[in-house]
């Protein structure tokens, strides 16, 4: 895909890596559209964009998750890539996870960034993609994070039952895997609270290695036993 001049809905443009990956995009060329669910910080993230357009959603609403998709590509007059970076975290061994809090996790790590897919998937050109944020967790599940791990595993799986299909249709469909990236987002926790943590990836990092996997038509982008991370350009 190239990048400049693409037109790139970005969902979690507020938060410190959906920011970040915007700021990435935009500096390679490509036309974002912002989406969060807050629309002020919205407003005030897009000034550094020239004015990008803006949409809002509900994680626990998908239906606003698909109107996101479909507003974004009437203010571009259609869509080549649909990014979500958002999500939530808890911590807690898993007998002492409340049901709601599993509950909120999956909802918002799963059925959010599906919705947004679904929509994009129904109105993509081929040659278009869709990327999520998945995470280490994805593949290899931590105790004291049961549900979280399950949310990203669930999403993680999704892709890649999803992958085959669009491939039919000139679709393709990105994972990104990174581990702890430096965003603060333990802090802000739903439940429990965060182990100590080694120092994170920078979010600078990670994004451009998204980017350019985004670039060059990879499916899975890792993070390698030796901190680099790996783009695969064919997914399993």
């Amino acid at each position: 895909m190239n990048l400049d001049g693409a037109r790139v809905l970005v969902a979690g443009a507020t938060g410190v890596l959906g920011g970040a990956l915007t700021a990435e995009l935009a500096g390679r060329g490509a036309r974002p559209v912002l989406a969060g669910r807050d629309a002020a910080r919205l407003v005030r993230a897009a000034r550094a964009h020239a004015g990008a357009p803006t949409v809002v959603f509900d994680a626990y609403d998908p239906a606003s998750c698909a109107g996101a998709v479909h507003g974004a590509a009437l203010a571009l007059g259609g869509l080549d890539a649909v990014v979500t970076a958002f999500g939530s975290v808890a911590f807690g061994q898993a007998a002492k996870t409340g049901d709601e809090v599993a509950e909120h996790l999956m909802a918002v790590n799963a059925l959010a960034p599906a919705a947004f897919f679904r929509a994009a998937l129904t109105c993509m050109e081929p040659g278009s993609l869709i990327a999520a944020v998945t995470g280490v967790v994805a593949y290899v599940p931590q105790a004291g994070m049961a549900d979280y791990s399950a949310s990203k595993a669930a999403l993680s799986a999704w892709l890649h039952a999803t992958r085959r299909e669009a491939r039919a249709a000139g679709i393709r469909v990105l994972d990104v895997q990174p581990g702890h990236v430096e965003t603060g987002f333990a802090e802000r926790c739903v439940a429990g609270t965060a182990p100590p943590m080694p120092p994170g990836d920078d979010p600078r990092r990670v994004v451009a290695a998204m980017a350019d996997a985004m670039a060059s038509d990879a499916e899975s982008l890792r993070t390698a036993p030796d901190g680099t991370l790996v783009s695969e350009r064919r997914a399993r």
